[in-house]
């Protein structure tokens, strides 16, 4: 197996989410609310209801492009370091489906918006140790090369009905603009492609150009796979030098991967396939497609991979060329806000731990939320990323919260409360100070007072007593919860349990 080597690129296309479509001026919105509900939920639109003559393809109609479509592939190349190219223009791309119309998709071939670029990762590196005998994980990072971002428009959807012999087209999703991301074959795992779509996925939300919801279609992935195995060594007569011949699978692309687990899970089982199929591989390689049962967790055979030349590319005659200019670029790359890996180092810097920075970035609107603050500081980063819940950030003001967490600091309220109170604040909207007040949440803290509950529970309890004087100090438990309810669960939990052993030490005070 360690003469086996898995190659893996990725072709990742990009719902974005403008207004209209890409040639039209339809919805690009299919997801609407429920008819008659209230519970903000969201439902795909009604089939068919969506289109109009240009985006189902009628003679005679004209394709106008989306500027904001445009923008958006432009935006996103900016934040992956791609060339932008002053010049790109749109081709027809042919080929027969039942769900495109037109008979050919509008995209592009030979001069996209944008070539190169690159997209970091985080992998685990396993490492040998040869003291010990054992492995171990290291993490380091990784960069993936992007070859291209183009833009083009979707195909509609089919829909095949349980146990029917038929199948039903919905073009709702004919036109919507997709931008298309394709990396070199940098991967060289299955678990490396999954990292990559997470980071991308994170990336596109943060430049906010899309949703990138993969359950509802808007972030879907085309892999490519290839295994290669190094074979004999050969000694030439005439230089003495020694060539391993390298032996190369059949291309395969896995079409239509739509969540992260899928990717994953495809090209694990295509590599193992490969693999296994070695005796079997080709002289020449060849490219095939498969697709991915999920619930059988296999790939299974398509067709043959078509070549550029299958799909009879040319310009499209409908649509003048797009140019920029240098000042429309620098324009976008001025709007393109602080990403992920800046975000993080901003927070480590504030102090705030890395395990609490990496889950709060992973979401952005608690990222949001966060940085709303006066100060960034690691108490209520670790309170915003463990207790607080998106759909609770409209209502609570973070600054209640750092209020909140003030008073625990402080010693005014004690932990136990302060849930109490979080969860009434994020109920009604209340500030911590209003709520603490009206309740008499108040922690005690008062020495007198605290000294006159000790002395009741202590005198109730003599031999309890007499065990911690022996050496048995697990008894203090049974004393402070003691006093705790008789305080209401407000007594200073540092002042009690100093003044607690103070007393059964025998010590006055």
């Amino acid at each position: 197996m360690a003469d086996f080597k898995t190659i893996i690129g990725l072709e990742v296309h990009v719902q974005l989410k403008t207004k209209s479509k890409m040639f039209c001026a339809c919805d690009n919105q299919s997801y609407v609310p429920r008819n008659g509900a209230s519970d903000g939920k969201l439902v795909e639109a009604e089939p068919n209801t969506l289109v109009c003559p240009v985006c189902l393809g009628m003679p005679g109609t004209l394709p106008v492009a989306n500027w904001q479509a445009v923008e958006m592939t432009v935006k996103t190349g900016l934040a992956f370091g791609c060339e932008i190219l002053p010049e790109s223009k749109f081709d027809r791309k042919h080929y027969f489906y039942p769900d495109l119309p037109k008979g050919f998709q509008i995209s592009q071939y030979d001069m996209p918006l944008c070539k190169g670029g690159e997209v970091e990762i985080k992998i685990q590196d396993t490492r040998y140790n040869n003291q010990t005998n054992s492995k171990f994980q290291i993490p380091n990072s990784k960069k993936i090369r992007l070859n291209r971002i183009h833009l083009e428009e979707d195909a509609g959807k089919l829909v095949h009905p349980p146990g029917g012999h038929y199948s039903l087209v919905d073009l709702n999703r004919a036109g919507t603009p997709l931008m298309e991301i394709v990396t070199d074959p940098d991967i060289t795992s299955p678990a490396q492609a999954r990292k990559f779509m997470e980071e991308l996925q994170l990336a596109l939300r943060y430049l906010s150009v899309s949703d990138a919801d993969m359950e509802k279609g808007q972030l879907r992935c085309d892999a490519n796979i290839s295994i290669t195995k190094n074979g004999q060594i050969r000694t030439t007569n005439k230089t003495n030098n020694e060539q391993r011949t390298i032996k190369m699978s059949p291309i395969v692309e896995i079409k239509n991967l739509n969540s992260f687990k899928f990717v994953e899970q495809a090209l694990l089982y295509e590599e193992k396939r490969l693999r296994d199929d070695f005796e079997n591989w080709p002289q020449k390689p060849t490219k095939i497609t498969r697709g991915f049962d999920s619930k059988k967790a296999v790939t299974f055979a398509q067709r043959r991979k078509e070549e550029a030349a299958d799909y009879r590319y040319f310009p499209e005659p409908d649509i003048p060329p797009i140019k920029l200019t240098k000042s429309q670029i620098a324009n976008l790359e001025s709007q393109i806000k602080e990403l992920p890996k800046q975000k993080k180092e901003k927070y480590l810097a504030a102090g705030i731990r890395e395990d609490v920075a990496e889950k709060i970035i992973r979401a952005p609107r608690l990222a949001e939320y966060l940085e709303s603050a006066e100060m960034l500081e690691n108490d209520l980063a670790t309170f915003v990323a463990e207790q607080v819940k998106i759909s609770e950030t409209n209502r609570l003001k973070i600054r209640d919260l750092a209020e909140l967490l003030n008073f625990v600091k402080e010693g005014i309220i004690s932990k136990t409360v302060a849930k109490q109170v979080y969860a009434q604040m994020t109920r009604t909207g209340g500030r911590a100070s209003d709520i603490i007040k009206k309740q008499g949440l108040e922690q005690v803290s008062d020495k007198n007072e605290l000294t006159a509950a000790i002395r009741e529970v202590v005198k109730k309890n003599p031999e309890l007593v007499e065990k911690y004087r022996g050496g048995k100090t697990r008894v203090l438990g049974f004393f402070i919860g003691e006093i705790m309810k008789k305080t209401s669960g407000k007594a200073n939990p540092q002042v009690l349990h100093k003044l607690l052993k103070k007393h059964l030490d025998g010590n006055n005070f």
